[in-house]
C-alpha cells in the first residue's frame, strides 16, 4: 500500500494540504470515520487514494505524545497494513501535524505532552505509553556531572531531560531535520541546549570534550561495523563514561528501522573490544557502561 522507492524529503514544518499532511508518499488526516471504505484499527483507518496510502486517525491534542509511535507500530506496521521505516516516519509526522492546527503549536504540544508524561513516570505514576521512560530514568542516574553528549538523539527527549536536571547538553543526530526541530522546541520549553548534526561514527569534536557520552537505542539501527565505530567515537569523546542502552528483541523490529538484535553476551564483546573497564546489565533492555577514567 505504499511506494518504497519514493524519496520525497521529510519536513516537520511543511504546509498542510487542506486538513491533510500530504508529502506525495502518504496522506494523513484527522477525519477518521467509522463509515466509508478502508481498513480500520482502533486508532486508524487506512485506504489507497491515488496510488498511495491515506491514513486517518482519531487522536485529540491531549493524547499527542511520543506514545503514539507505539500505536502506529502496533496497529499499522506489525499488522502488515504498512511497511518500511521511511513510511513509519512519514505517518508519525503526519499524525503530529494533523492533531493540532499549526506547525509550531502541534510540535510544542507533542513535546510538552511527552516531557510531562515522562516526568509523571519519574515521579512514580504509571505511564504505559512512555516505553522509553525507564531507559531515560536509568541513564539519568548513570551520567557523570558535567557536559553530556547524546548520540542519535532523534527528537531529543533525553537531552531535554538532561538539561532540565542541570547538565550542559549537546544533542546530536545524523538527521538535520531532527536537530532543527529540537533547536526550535527547546527554547519554547525553557530548556536551553546545543545541537549538532553529524554521523555518530565520525563526530567533529575533539577528544575528551565531554564528561559523558550517551548512546541510547541507537546501535540496533546500525550494522555491526558501524556500531563499533560509534563505540569508538564515544570512548574517544568521553572524559569519564560512556553509557549505551539497547532493546532486547528476538527479531529486529523493522517498523522502527532496527537491523540487529543484542543480548548480554554481545554487549560484553563490545565492552571487551574497547579494552576499558565495563559493566553489562539488563533493565528494560541491555546496558553497557564503559568507564574511560
Amino acid at each position: 500500500m505504499n511506494d518504497p522507492t519514493a524519496t520525497a524529503p521529510l519536513h516537520a514544518f511543511a504546509p498542510l494540504s487542506g486538513n491533510y499532511y500530504d508529502d506525495g508518499v502518504v496522506r494523513v488526516g484527522a477525519d477518521y470515520s467509522d463509515s466509508g471504505p478502508g481498513l480500520r484499527t482502533e486508532s486508524f483507518r487506512v485506504r489507497v487514494v491515488d496510488h498511495r496510502s491515506e491514513i486517518t486517525h482519531r487522536f485529540r491534542p491531549q493524547e499527542l505524545d511520543n506514545g503514539i509511535a507505539g500505536l502506529i507500530a502496533d496497529e499499522l506496521f506489525r499488522t502488515g497494513l504498512l511497511a518500511g521505516a521511511d513510511i513509519f516516519e512519514r505517518v508519525f509526522l503526519g499524525v503530529v501535524r494533523t492533531t493540532v492546527a499549526g506547525a509550531i503549536p502541534a510540535w510544542s504540544t507533542f513535546y510538552r505532552n511527552t516531557i510531562d508524561s515522562i516526568h509523571r513516570y519519574l515521579a512514580g505514576a504509571p505511564e504505559p505509553r512512555q516505553t522509553m521512560a525507564p531507559v531515560y530514568e536509568r541513564a539519568l542516574q548513570l551520567v557523570h556531572p558535567g557536559r553530556v553528549l547524546d548520540l542519535g538523539s532523534c527528537f531529543g527527549f533525553f537531552p531535554l531531560l538532561l538539561a532540565q536536571s542541570g547538565h550542559r547538553v549537546l544533542a546530536s543526530d545524523v538527521v538535520a531535520g531532527n536537530m532543527q526541530l529540537l533547536s526550535r522546541m527547546a527554547p519554547l520549553l525553557g530548556t536551553p541546549l546545543d545541537t549538532l548534526t553529524c554521523d555518530a561514527t565520525a563526530v567533529p569534536l575533539p577528544a575528551r570534550c565531554v564528561s559523558t557520552v550517551t548512546v541510547l537505542h541507537l546501535l540496533e539501527h546500525l550494522a555491526p561495523e558501524e556500531g563499533r565505530a560509534v563505540i569508538g567515537e564515544a570512548t574517544r569523546l568521553a572524559a569519564h563514561r560512556v553509557v549505551v542502552a539497547v532493546p532486547f528483541e528476538t527479531e529486529p523490529d523493522p517498523g522502527y528501522g532496527h537491523v540487529r538484535t543484542f543480548d548480554l553476551e554481545e554487549l560484553a564483546v563490545l565492552g571487551i573490544e574497547t579494552g576499558l573497564p565495563f559493566t553489562v546489565s539488563e533493565y528494560h533492555g541491555g546496558w553497557l557502561v564503559l568507564d574511560v577514567s
